[in-house]
């Protein structure tokens, strides 16, 4: 990458589309004419439906169909949603209820869908739904995060999940009771509610005996495989696709009911049928975030190294699986355990618990901001007790750089790194020496400063596999992948790093993904994987490229192949002075006929993951007299590897950490005791807004991976990965000193402000 031209921060080319109104979302493209598809929603939590009289809305006007469970079990329909178990510490597998497209006799969260109702108008389909007689039996409800209670499900007694662990639980225990200084802390996780930008929404249609599908999503391939599971049909008669998508952050990535619902109508109607969600709905309809508690527990020798890390985390699946939430919490959880630390000594248990709340799964990074933030917290905590410079406890315990590829506690083995080189820059970048000169003039003000410090690594995930097709046409070339941007700006960085490889300039390479006719297979967009893994295959497919295409020179100049060199800008021939571009041997080998040269694959595998990682600093101001915390200054130094474009990384960063920002600060989840969703608006959920987010100081370390052929680390949900535990620590700093030793996040001013009242209170009464 060192080669000039390369890894330039290059401005997005779709932004000009985007930012004016020309982006074309799946709500933007449904056909003309389609009828509009509505659902009936459960508005308690837990209950048996007693009565469900449909006769009423089916004579309303304007309505085509009404769906109800029972009706997709007639028309032969596959009812229970597709998830992922993780095995019990005992070798059973976790609890796998059904989860039914629509609900079957009973309701287990608000928000689930009961029936669809299909009208000519969205107008008239709510209409319909106003007038369906529904009685629902109440019954008990249970949202408690601990395992216990009437069973949501009959297959999990207590509502326990699962009950997973991984490491020797006695080996731990024993190196905790020797160890010279033990630190036990419990860390919340607060739930969040996504909220992309664009709620989810679909389309469907039958259109010469096929089923398109459209939605905004995460990539195709997968829903497209789970349609023809669930109807019975084949592959080949099935076309998915994804226009334009307003956010994804994983909870887009997941196959949710709706989608096989407004497929069914679609074919049993043969007319176009569109859905999209509503605000209100996607909070009581779309999978949420985060949502565990954790006990952990950090032992130490007399000299500071940590000898044994013991974890016990109780999270929440909310009503059901969803497609991936059991793993998350557990295994992706466990890709980190251990974080940046050399310590071979680990035990970590999770139970998982069903609660009558919106399912949980996938939130930008899934599982490693979770581990990230417990472990980074309990270090901040152990420095405390220990009475050690944080920064020092972590650099002592860090992965030295001779130790890899270093194969952790968990078996996941690192490829690179250097921490230490990292967090040294942090400190410059951060102006760690300036941070008492900062805090004094906090307290001039009557305002309390604390710093808080992070050190993440997290493991790309997904598919491993990619492919990459390119197609020459007369203005240029088609690439095409099989990931999906959400708005990370892959038109630009695919484009460029082809361009970067082929010569052939960035704006005449059109960017082609979303659609399952056009690639034959592809693994979608999460777990910071697409650029990496996508672009190995752009460079595997690069090489089929030249090698025909030197094959055809060689062959038409009448020399060896061996005399065709290519410097990724030009082909050359030994002896002759012909130095013709890509785009130009294209055009002689369309001018010999040869079409068979205008389009190349290659699927590329990346055997093994690479690991972004990186230092976080949050300096935060908080007044004690209203408990408001701001974060006044924010630094990142990251290890991505080699970049192809600077300017979309650190975008990437920026947008993580607002995200973590948000769960830190504002974002609260609050079910009462029946299950009600309370904070089900933008009236009671506080998203983070301009005003709550710093400048953001970003650098780079770069230290290669081996893992892949670019030498590249993913970058998309490292923000968040650093973030929690960063904002978390600098709020403890700064509370510290007024006798706060513990608050969950969100740091809402009232919790603020109550804490340091307590604190107080304790002060005096002692």
């Amino acid at each position: 990458m060192e080669k000039f031209g390369k890894s330039q921060s290059v401005k997005r080319v779709e932004d000009l589309r985007l930012v004016t109104g020309q982006g074309r979302y799946v709500d933007d493209i449904a056909p003309e004419g389609a009828a509009h598809a509505y659902f009936l929603r459960a508005p308690v939590a837990h209950g048996v439906i007693c009565a469900l009289d449909l006769e009423d809305a089916r004579d309303m006007p304007g309505v085509q169909l009404i769906v109800t469970v029972d009706d997709l079990i007639a028309a032969g329909v596959k009812i229970g949603l597709g998830t992922t178990v993780v095995k019990n510490r005992d070798g059973t597998r976790g609890a796998k209820p059904l989860r039914p497209i629509l609900a079957q006799g009973r309701v287990r969260h608000v928000g689930e869908a009961i029936a669809m109702i299909v009208a000519d108008s969205l107008a008239q389909a709510k209409d319909a739904a106003e007038v369906i007689g529904l009685e629902i039996d109440d019954l008990p409800v249970h949202v408690d995060l601990a395992v216990g209670g009437d069973a949501i499900h009959a297959e999990a007694p207590n509502n326990q999940a699962f009950d997973f662990g991984l490491g020797d639980e006695e080996a731990v225990r024993a190196a905790i009771a020797k160890a010279a200084h033990v630190v036990t802390t419990e860390v919340v996780d607060n739930r969040i509610i996504v909220n992309s930008m664009e709620p989810r929404g679909c389309f469907a249609e039958v259109t010469d005996g096929r089923l398109h599908l459209a939605f905004g999503g995460q990539g195709v391939w997968g829903l497209k495989d789970d349609l023809a599971k669930h109807f019975g049909i084949d592959k080949a008669d099935i076309r998915v696709t994804n226009p334009d998508v307003g956010g994804g952050f994983g909870m887009k990535a997941m196959r949710y009911p709706e989608y096989f619902a407004v497929a069914h109508a679609a074919r049993i109607l043969g007319r176009p049928v569109r859905w999209m969600s509503e605000r209100t709905e996607a909070m009581l309809s779309d999978n949420a975030g985060r949502d565990l508690t954790t006990k952990a527990t950090l032992a130490f020798d007399e000299n500071h190294r940590i000898v044994a890390y013991h974890l016990d985390t109780i999270a929440n699946m909310g009503a059901y699986n969803s497609g991936y939430a059991q793993p998350i919490q557990t295994e992706l959880f466990a890709k980190v355990l251990m974080g940046t630390y050399d310590v071979q000594t680990a035990y970590m248990g999770c139970k998982g618990v069903f609660t009558n709340t919106t399912p949980v799964d996938a939130y930008r990074g899934a599982g490693r901001p979770e581990a990230i933030f417990v472990l980074e917290r309990t270090m901040d905590e152990a420095a405390r007790q220990l009475g050690v410079d944080p920064w020092a406890l972590r650099e002592k315990n860090f992965i030295r750089p001779d130790q890899f590829p270093y194969t952790s506690v968990t078996g996941v083995t690192y490829d690179v790194g250097d921490f230490g080189k990292v967090l040294h820059r942090a400190a410059l970048e951060s102006d760690r020496a300036g941070f008492e000169t900062r805090k004094a003039a906090s307290q001039a003000k009557g305002l309390l400063r604390g710093q808080g410090l992070c050190y993440y690594i997290e493991s790309i995930l997904g598919d491993t596999e990619e492919t990459t097709k390119v197609a020459f046409t007369d203005d240029g070339a088609l690439i095409f992948v099989g990931t999906q941007s959400n708005g990370q700006g892959h038109e630009t960085v695919y484009a460029q790093f082809l361009a970067d490889h082929t010569g052939i300039p960035a704006d005449q390479i059109t960017v082609v993904q979303g659609d399952s006719d056009l690639i034959k297979k592809g693994g979608g967009t999460g777990g910071s994987r697409s650029v990496t893994v996508q672009n190995a295959a752009t460079l595997a497919t690069v090489g089929v490229m030249v090698a025909a295409f030197s094959a055809f020179l060689a062959a038409d100049q009448g020399v060896y192949v061996g005399a065709v060199s290519f410097d990724d800008e030009r082909f050359r021939v030994d002896g002759s002075n012909l130095t013709p571009t890509m785009l130009e041997v294209v055009q002689m080998a369309r001018d010999a006929g040869r079409d068979d040269l205008l389009v190349h694959t290659a699927t590329f595998d990346i055997e093994n993951r690479s690991f972004p990682n990186g230092a976080h600093v949050a300096e935060v101001e908080i007044d004690p007299d209203t408990g408001v915390v701001k974060v006044d200054r924010y630094t990142v130094v990251d290890d991505f590897g080699n970049l192809i474009n600077p300017m979309l990384a650190e975008g990437q960063v920026h947008g993580g950490v607002a995200q973590g920002i948000g769960q830190a600060l504002t974002e609260r989840v609050v079910f009462d005791a029946d299950g009600q969703l309370l904070s089900a608006s933008f009236m009671d959920y506080a998203i983070p807004r301009a005003d709550d987010m710093p400048m953001i100081r970003f650098a780079t370390e770069c230290t290669p991976s081996t893992n892949n052929p670019m030498g590249m680390k993913g970058c998309g949900e490292a923000g968040t990965v650093g973030a929690l535990a960063a904002v978390a620590n600098a709020v403890t700093d700064a509370l510290w000193d007024m006798g706060v030793r513990q608050v969950a996040m969100p740091f809402t001013p009232h919790r603020i402000w109550q804490a340091m009242k307590a604190a107080k209170d304790d002060s005096a009464a002692a």
